[in-house]
């Protein structure tokens, strides 16, 4: 069975907009970019979905838009091409690689679980909310940014029930970054 992964930059208080930590750098983007590859797919649901295609979806004159710096590109070059399944009750139709999970969502998600592959990831704060009461994610990396936000969504805000989880690995960045990788107890 394939794991699924929960992916996210969150604060020192918790909080887990993406504009909330500090800017992205070299180092950070290379870890991304390595996470990227870990899975076979992505799970969004439709706000993570369209504010990352808004972002890194190649444009259809096949040039990377000015703003993204050299060392952004190899991220987008990444996500891309990566398979995506979008998780929402108000799209009818996706594009950039992906489509749509409909049904009960436990049984879709254990459905891709099961196909054969290295990995599925998940970002994003309300669909990850979801798998997480289900029980379905397999590993989570909160990558915590020297930040006090004192704003905005909070990571895993709402979970029913504690999740005890065990460190697997830890990775400091000289940015001041921390990625803390855990998986759940058991």
């Amino acid at each position: 069975m394939r794991p699924l992964r929960y992916a996210i930059n969150v604060t020192l208080d918790g909080c887990c907009h993406h504009e909330a930590g500090i800017a992205p750098d070299e180092e950070s983007m290379r870890f991304w970019t390595a996470e990227i590859d870990r899975s076979d797919a992505e799970i969004y649901g439709r706000v993570t979905y369209e504010m990352m295609e808004s972002a890194w979806r190649l444009p259809v004159t096949g040039v990377w838009p000015d703003w993204m710096r050299e060392w952004e590109i190899p991220f987008a070059e990444a996500l891309d091409p990566k398979k995506k399944y979008v998780v929402s009750s108000t799209l009818e139709d996706v594009t950039w690689n992906a489509e749509l999970l409909t049904g009960d969502l436990r049984q879709a998600v254990h459905r891709l679980k099961l196909e054969p592959g290295t990995g599925l990831s998940v970002g994003g704060v309300t669909l990850p909310l979801a798998l997480a009461d289900m029980g379905l994610i397999d590993e989570y990396l909160f990558v915590v940014h020297p930040v006090v936000a004192g704003h905005g969504p909070t990571l895993l805000s709402g979970l029913r029930e504690r999740l005890e989880l065990e460190l697997i690995e830890r990775q400091d960045f000289r940015s001041g970054l921390t990625a803390l990788r855990y998986r759940p107890r058991v």
